[in-house]
């Protein structure tokens, strides 16, 4: 059992088996440690997420440590029976490499019952093993660009089915028309850890359980008191909040707002909640026009912001203060010289739909509202208790512009000595350009020298957290943003800071980033917690 850094509030627990993994899991969720706050686990690892001020993660691993792996019964009494119509084409190579016939794969997969072990990579995406075990079926050299939703796939010790579709390097054998997801579903993800799963041939009249949809009322298509008409959206407007909490067993990440001091700053502004919903606008173009007198803010990256009064007439105006629009009034705003993303509140706050309880838009799990349109009309909230505005609200920081350089704090690990010496030097010391590539999901950074793997072998499935710096086989990282993927596949050399997470969020294509490293990596060991606790 190793214990690897990861940030500031999270580590990594490294066992040697799945079965020990699954035991750990269960035993820290039957009998929580004070302070964890959230746990994820993959094929071999659990990524502890917890509070700082509560513990830390000398002190958790000194008490996970001495927790005995003993496999528990966490199984679901629910049997979920999947039809596959076996047509997959990789079942030839499935079955040479298993050194039988086709036929005989598809009997043995028939025939197990399966277990979901977890889930990750994406929205109801369940990585399930085998009660029998003898599965070892390797990826595909080289990756589809584009797996079909419902498709049925082996890798490793693994089966799985893509929810949507996506690219993926498992082996496909067969399809399914069940759907792994949907958010009509009053529980969207058909699979949950802990459930057990038999697959049958899609003519064999096996029962097939079928979840009740739900019916989502469209709250916007109630149109009372006063409104803003959405006349322009610029590159992309989101709705964001403080994003999903604890639904890591669906597969999905917290998501939410890319700069969250933006996001809390602009509501204080106006007397909300810090956490109440906001258009997310990336790169200015937005513009609106009140119907009804609304007072608004804005915040986060300094587009300047121009107000057309219903007789024609404009007005430079100000972010970080209250703004009141009169019934006609239009606010436009221009490309920001610095920073990326901005945020705009309405005082008492918009009426939006929500779902799986955040109204945020998470761009890779394509869950939330959809993008804003041009013509859409945005309710806002009836009048509730008055509260105070604020007059006096200042950015904490300058942000980054095109061709400078921005310095992020990191923490190395959790894989940092899967790399040569020499990666971890040019990590540190060459500068990383924002490619147009990036996104909410990662920013895409390329450097003169790549960095080079010291171990080649296939890294199992393990959790990931926002600002983790994950390397591809290109060499050329990505640093996870809000909503990046639950779980990854590919090593983490270092994580940045949470408390440089905004700021990341904020850097604009076309800006480099240096990493100042402010923890070394660190592994732990039942061996070696008690020095670093009497350090």
């Amino acid at each position: 059992m190793r214990f690897l850094t990861v940030n500031l509030s999270s580590f990594l627990v490294e066992l040697v088996s799945l079965d020990d993994t699954l035991a750990l899991f269960e035993s820290l969720t039957t009998l929580p440690e004070p302070g964890i706050e959230e746990i994820i686990p993959a094929a071999r690892t659990l990524l502890i997420c917890f509070h700082p001020e509560q513990t830390s993660m000398f002190k958790l691993s000194k008490r996970i440590a001495s927790r005995p792996l003993t496999p528990g019964n966490s199984h679901s009494s629910q049997l979920m029976v999947i039809p596959v119509h076996y047509n997959g084409e990789d079942l030839p190579f499935v079955a040479e490499e298993m050194g039988i016939s086709i036929r005989e794969v598809i009997c043995r997969h028939q025939e197990a019952t399966w277990r979901v072990a977890f889930t990750g990579f994406a929205p109801g995406f369940a990585y399930m093993v085998s009660d029998s075990g003898g599965w070892q079926i390797p990826r595909r050299r080289i990756p589809r660009t584009r797996i079909p939703a419902s498709s049925v796939a082996l890798a490793g010790e693994f089966s799985g089915i893509y929810p949507r579709a996506s690219p993926g390097g498992w082996q496909l054998i067969g399809q399914t028309l069940l759907k792994m997801w949907d958010m009509a579903r009053q529980q969207p993800a058909l699979l949950l850890p802990g459930m057990q799963v038999q697959f049958v041939s899609n003519n064999s009249g096996g029962k097939t359980v079928f979840l009740p949809v739900q019916t989502v009322p469209n709250v916007q298509s109630i149109v009372e008191g006063p409104t803003l008409t959405v006349l322009a959206t610029g590159l992309q407007t989101l709705w964001q909040d403080a994003g999903r909490v604890g639904k890591s067993s669906m597969g999905l990440s917290r998501s939410g707002a890319t700069d969250t001091r933006a996001l809390h700053t602009a509501n204080r502004i106006v007397g909300n909640p810090i956490n109440s919903p906001c258009l997310e606008i990336t790169q200015g173009g937005f513009q609106a026009r009140a119907n009804g007198d609304v007072v608004i803010s804005v915040t986060g990256a300094p587009c300047p912001l121009t107000l057309y009064d219903s007789y024609g007439k404009c007005y430079p105006v100000d972010s970080y203060r209250p703004l009141n629009l009169a019934d006609g009034d239009e606010i436009h705003f221009a490309t920001p010289p610095s920073g990326l993303r901005s945020y705009l509140a309405v005082r008492y706050g918009f009426v939006v739909q929500q779902s799986l309880g955040s109204a945020s838009r998470d761009t890779l799990a394509q869950i939330g509202p959809a993008p804003l349109c041009t013509g859409d009309i945005l309710p806002v909230c009836p009048r509730q208790h008055d509260t105070a505005v604020l007059l006096d609200e200042h950015p904490i920081t300058e942000l980054p512009a095109i061709d400078e350089t921005v310095t992020l704090d990191i923490i190395l690990g959790p894989r940092t000595d899967w790399f040569t010496s020499e990666a971890v030097e040019y990590l540190l010391t060459q500068a990383w350009l924002v490619t147009p590539q990036s996104n909410r999901i990662g920013l895409r950074l390329t450097g003169e020298q790549p960095l080079v793997r010291s171990q080649r072998q296939e890294l199992p499935s393990e959790g990931a957290c926002c600002g983790a710096i994950q390397v591809p086989p290109s060499g050329q990282p990505v640093l996870f943003l809000r909503d990046h993927p639950l779980t990854g596949g590919y090593p983490v050399i270092a994580t940045v800071a949470e408390y440089h997470l905004d700021l990341a969020g904020q850097i604009p294509p076309g800006a480099a980033i240096r990493f100042n490293v402010i923890q070394p990596f660190i592994e732990l060991t039942r061996n070696n917690i008690s020095d670093y606790l009497s350090a």
